[in-house]
């Protein structure tokens, strides 16, 4: 019986390697794992379109040449690299070329498109192609209407305007040119487009005004992104334009006010993103008209004023970004009534308000961020009853009060912030919280210990409990953070050992116990915690996060295959921000830089012994402070292989020995300090890093010596008669000591002057009669201050 001859070959979730693919062959079904190109050029008179997904490896073959009546190839989300075959060019019949995200290389060919003129949809976006690609091209392909390039290299560059004056056969229905380089005014030949309804040319350099004309020119077009360029000028005029969807012109130079009836000229637009730019002035009245409205984003402007109230009831709004403004007033009033909002954003403004129970209208509600504005008033207790929370950022605000135990409620929480506000009393558990990320507690009066079933997140990166009254012991259940990340303490009222079970915290890139009581010696595991050495691709900071709500899919072309474009309409980033000390101050970390920033303070405790040379094993740390503590005995010599170490602080302990030499091998070196210390011998050579160090980094050592201190070396020795003590006076140094002898001879002068001192008070009775007429002097005055300061409290208090 002969096997039937398919119209459409789909090749997915399958691993497809260089020389054979085989498959599983049924009539009218394949279930492929690998199939010989051999089989494929049986198909060639028939087979009209190929589809496969999903991380196949494939470099194109003599065999796949010869389907030159292909009509659809959609090979896209894969693992194919090289250059595109020039066979391509013999595909006439294609009407669909798919080859997005996947590793091809090299210059896309002009002449590989010329003679594909039934072509109606091509992407070649997410590749790696490189070098530039002339537009016109595409000229004579009257049947196109989808193109969609842009490149991951950064090395992709588009030619629109050459030659000057081309005019094009097509009418494009979707234009994507994102991160291609554009230069310049929007591209010319677009004037002569009229069915447009997605363009996209984001991640670019064009300048010049926005192109109010590509509105008016393609009354149908709906999705208009022109994010990350360097337009300028005014949002102006509008005209009315009742199909726009989205419109996207954020990270740009637009400014003045917005068009005080832009919610008429825009009605039907579901998704409006004006974020950073230098928009002025208040939010005109009329945006509440946008009846479709779903997604609003004006953050990072000059925007003031108070928000209108027929914005805070829109019926269909989902995210509100209004952060980075100088909006001012109460949100949460009775006319907040937004029943489908899931992320409200309303950071760094100017609030006032409380947290009223108005927000429980929005039970679908993700991320509520209100950070550094005036809000006041307590925490409330109905805010565990709002379990799909994800993101509670509520820091640098003037709450006050307890942090309600209801809190721990919100198991799904993964970033909760109440920094900087006024909260007290004791922690409550928050072991409920199993997909907490980010915890940020610290600049408030939280008060007692630590509690020992605290946390119990697995997920956890971020423990910042800084600067609060918590005393005692670091709980044993501390250790079972195992993906912590960012551990600070520092500030608070901390005794006892520093436990070794820290050590289990293999991951921490940041660490924090600095001015606290700790005391004892510092554990010497420390040296096998990872502290900055991260894993390639290790960035658990700062991600962007989509959702469905927050992406548009579109099918742009029909056929055998279904061609969906995507467009990702705004961003959620996990922002998470931690301050640390590094090089004389504390600097704040946010997003992704604290994927590489790394760093140790136990600076300001009573710390003893030495200074554990197992340190040395840092070679990815940053930062190491070990400054204003008890410790003593020598600075490790294998301190020289910190060889990311940017800033160590060593300074007011009581070290003592030579500075290693080997510590002039750290070229990254900017801070350094050992001083205030009992340090000896010659400082390390200007050389490298050192040349910029002066004085100040060795103050307060007696024994050192070199030109930076103007101190001179002296090596010569005094000649011993006894040859044993000439070899041990040969080895030592000028500036050996002897304790004993030291102490011994100060002890003796110390009593030889009392000694004096009593002998001329009993030889000279004039003298002995004034210095007892001066200890009586005192010890009345003293007497007299205390009574009348007594007197006057008591009067004081009692009137």
């Amino acid at each position: 019986m002969e096997t039937p001859r398919p119209l459409n070959l789909q090749l997915s979730f399958s691993v497809v390697w260089k020389d054979t693919m085989k498959c599983l062959l049924a009539p009218f079904l394949f279930s492929c794992f690998n199939i010989s190109f051999n089989i494929l050029r049986d198909f060639q008179d028939n087979l009209q379109s190929v589809f496969m997904e999903d991380d196949l490896q494939f470099v194109f073959m003599e065999g796949f040449c010869q389907l030159n009546k292909l009509q659809e190839l959609d090979l896209s989300s894969n693992l194919f690299q090289g250059i595109l075959p020039p066979c391509l060019n013999n595909f006439t019949s294609l009407r669909l070329l798919e080859l997005s995200g996947n590793l091809f290389s090299g210059n896309i060919p002009s002449p590989l498109l010329h003679n594909l003129t039934s072509m109606e949809c091509i992407d070649l976006s997410y590749n790696q192609f490189e070098g530039s690609f002339p537009f016109s091209s595409f000229a004579n392909l009257s049947q196109l209407q989808v193109v969609s390039l842009g490149s991951e290299t950064n090395k992709f560059e588009v030619e629109t305007e050459h030659p000057v004056g081309w005019v094009p056969l097509f009418q494009l229905k979707v234009l994507k040119l994102f991160d291609c380089k554009l230069a310049g005014d929007v591209p010319g030949f677009l004037q002569y487009q009229s069915k447009l309804t997605v363009v996209e040319l984001s991640h670019n350099k064009l300048t010049g005004i926005f192109p109010n004309w590509l509105l008016e020119n393609n009354p149908g077009l709906e999705f208009l992104l022109l994010k990350n360029n360097s337009l300028m000028g005014q949002l102006l005029p509008l005209r009315l334009h009742t199909h726009i969807e989205l419109l996207d012109v954020s990270y740009n130079q637009l400014n003045g006010q917005l068009q005080g009836n832009v919610g008429h000229m825009i009605p039907n637009i579901m998704s409006l993103i004006l974020a950073n730019n230098n928009f002025e002035g208040i939010l005109p009245s009329s945006i509440a008209e946008m009846s479709f409205l779903q997604v609003l984003d004006l953050s990072a402007n000059n925007l003031s004023g108070e928000i209108p109230k027929q914005l805070l009831a829109a019926k269909y709004l989902e995210i509100l970004r209004l952060s980075d403004n100088k909006f001012q007033g109460e949100m949460f009033t009775r006319d907040f009534n937004l029943n489908r909002l899931t992320y409200l954003y309303l950071d760094n403004n100017q609030f006032t308000g409380t947290l009223s129970k108005v927000i429980s209208t929005s039970p679908w509600l993700q991320a509520l961020d209100v950070r550094n504005n005036y809000m006041s008033g307590e925490i409330p207790s109905w805010i565990g009853n709002m379990t799909n929370l994800g993101i509670l950022m509520m820091g640098n605000n003037h709450f006050k009060g307890k942090l309600p135990p209801e809190i721990s409620q919100l198991s799904r929480l993964k970033i909760l912030d109440v920094s900087q506000n006024h909260l007290s009393g004791y922690l409550p558990s928050l072991k409920d919280m199993q997909y907490l990320k980010h915890l940020l507690l610290e600049g408030n009066m939280f008060t007692g210990l630590i509690p020992r079933d605290f946390l119990n997140s697995s997920n956890i990166l971020t423990l910042d409990m800084r600067d609060n009254r918590l005393f005692g012991s670091i709980p044993n259940s501390i250790s079972g953070l195992s993906e912590l990340r960012i551990l600070s303490l520092r500030g608070n009222l901390l005794i006892g050992l520093i436990p070794n079970h820290l050590c289990n915290l293999t991951q921490i890139s940041l660490m924090d116990l600095s001015s606290n009581s700790f005391s004892g010696s510092i554990p010497r595991c420390f040296g096998h915690i990872r502290f900055g050495n991260t894993k390639k691709g290790d960035n658990v900071f700062g991600k962007v996060i989509y959702s469905d709500n927050t992406r548009k899919y579109l099918a742009v072309y029909a056929g055998y295959l279904v061609k969906y474009l995507w467009l990702e309409i705004i961003e959620n980033e996990e922002k998470c921000e931690v301050v640390f000390g590094t090089k004389n101050g504390r600097y704040s970390y946010v997003g992704g830089i604290l994927n590489v920033m790394s760093g140790l303070d136990l600076s300001c405790n009573n710390l003893t012994g030495e200074i554990p040379h197992e340190l040395g094993m840092l070679s990815s740390i940053h930062a190491l402070n070990l400054s204003r503590n008890q410790l003593k005995g020598p600075i490790p010599k294998s301190f020289s292989n910190l060889s990311q170490i940017e800033s160590l602080d060593l300074s007011y302990n009581k070290l003592s020995g030579e500075i290693p030499p080997g510590l002039v091998e750290l070229n990254f070196l900017a801070v350094f300090s050992v001083a205030h210390n009992n340090l000896s011998g010659r400082v390390p050579d200007m050389k490298a890093q050192f040349w910029t160090f002066d004085g100040s980094s060795y103050q307060d050592n007696p024994f050192l010596c070199g030109p930076l201190l103007k101190r001179k070396c002296n090596t010569s020795t005094e000649p011993s008669y006894s040859p044993a003590e000439s070899t041990r006076e040969s080895e030592a140094k000028w500036y050996d000591i002897d304790y004993d002898v030291f102490f011994a001879s100060f002890a003796a002068s110390y009593i030889m002057m009392l000694l004096v001192f009593a002998a001329i008070l009993y030889i000279n009775p004039y003298w002995r009669r004034r210095w007892f007429c001066l200890i009586e002097e005192g010890i009345y005055s003293c007497y007299y201050f205390a009574l009348d300061t007594h007197s006057k409290l008591l009067a004081y208090l009692y009137n």
